[in-house]
């Protein structure tokens, strides 16, 4: 298939692609992680060219739009195609769904390993690719395969630290990739998060990711469910989280995404804001189906992991408008439940 006219124009702007770069996915987390790798970039060089993609357009219109309003000196632009956003730019970013998606974005037409192979070895071995989806480890893996038989680099970066993280440019990202391509990776993940962790091989960073999700799913069931015992054995929540958080029940789910209003007086997390702007419980189900799965291939035992699947599952199963809403709003099921009983 020859490349569209638009697509000439940007093969025609090489000198420009050398000074760009590609963000693609600007759902809650892509388009915080995009404006901090964006404006960071800006400040130190502001002719730097940015690329902007979604599977929506009109995310993408009205991000260049806020990021305009913000910095009117800067050049950025909005693609339709994965295709056209790796003829513009050497340094992708992607921030996606899930493995559908990523499969779609780098394989399928109009998709990135497609323009790769159009722009030649010499081109694409100057071009590196950055994907932060969480997906499953052999999805990311072929993916990875592909693109590096192009010449090109890829290196999967999984980030924790949720919405917040990516707003404040404090995330952690696990990184699964070769030495080399951790390496040149490093400085622009920098722009996004504080604590840059290579964990070894292609898939290694999407590997701890999904142990630490584990972890995190199954410890905000356990919050919320003590949580409102709590409050039935008549305590004040706001006192019940002081006494976990500062002693060994303590974690994050409980410390920072506590699931009751008033609970954490010198924060404000999703349930102050009727469990919106967080990490969506549907996301969380996906990220236990993952574990879940992977822990299937590998007979490795996770009886609580299937719990928390399970019990997520049930959430959106019995309170679909949750799906959307912070994964901390399983306790709004519990309460469902409780009050039943």
């Amino acid at each position: 298939m020859r490349p569209s006219a638009r697509v000439l124009q940007f093969l025609e702007r090489q000198a420009v692609r050398q000074k760009s770069t590609a963000f693609i996915g600007l759902g809650r987390m892509g388009s915080e992680m995009a404006f901090n790798l964006f404006s960071k970039k800006f400040a130190e060089s502001p002719d730097e060219h940015f690329i902007v993609c979604d599977a929506l357009p009109t995310s993408a219109t009205v991000f260049r739009r806020n990021f305009l309003a913000q910095f009117p000196g800067a050049q950025i632009d909005v693609v339709h195609t994965p295709e056209e956003a790796v003829y513009a730019s050497q340094t992708v970013v992607t921030m996606l769904p899930s493995s559908p998606q990523v499969k779609s974005v780098y394989s399928e037409a109009n998709g990135v390993i497609t323009a790769l192979q159009s722009l030649g070895g010499a081109e694409s071995a100057h071009s590196l690719f950055i994907d932060s989806t969480t997906l499953d480890v052999e999805v990311a893996r072929s993916v990875a395969v592909d693109v590096i038989k192009t010449g090109a680099q890829m290196v999967d970066a999984p980030v924790s630290g949720g919405v917040t993280g990516a707003k404040a440019g404090t995330l952690s990202f696990l990184v699964g990739g070769s030495e080399g391509a951790f390496n040149i990776s490093q400085p622009i993940l920098t722009y996004m998060g504080k604590r840059i962790i290579h964990c070894g091989p292609s898939g290694a960073g999407l590997g701890a990711k999904i142990c630490n999700n584990l972890v995190l799913g199954v410890q905000q069931i356990v919050v919320a469910e003590a949580m409102l015992l709590g409050q039935k054995l008549g305590l004040d929540p706001a006192i019940l989280a002081g006494v976990i958080n500062s002693s060994t029940g303590g974690c994050w789910a409980s410390s920072v995404n506590n699931p009751v209003p008033r609970s954490l007086l010198d924060k404000s997390p999703p349930c102050e804001r009727n469990y919106e702007g967080g990490f969506a419980t549907a996301l969380m189900l996906k990220d236990m189906l993952l574990a879940t799965d992977i822990a299937a291939s590998t007979d490795s035992p996770l009886p609580m992991g299937v719990s928390a699947r399970d019990f997520y599952a049930e959430t959106l199963k019995h309170q679909p408008d949750l799906a959307q809403k912070d994964f901390s709003s399983v306790y709004k099921h519990l309460e469902q439940i409780g009050r039943k009983d």
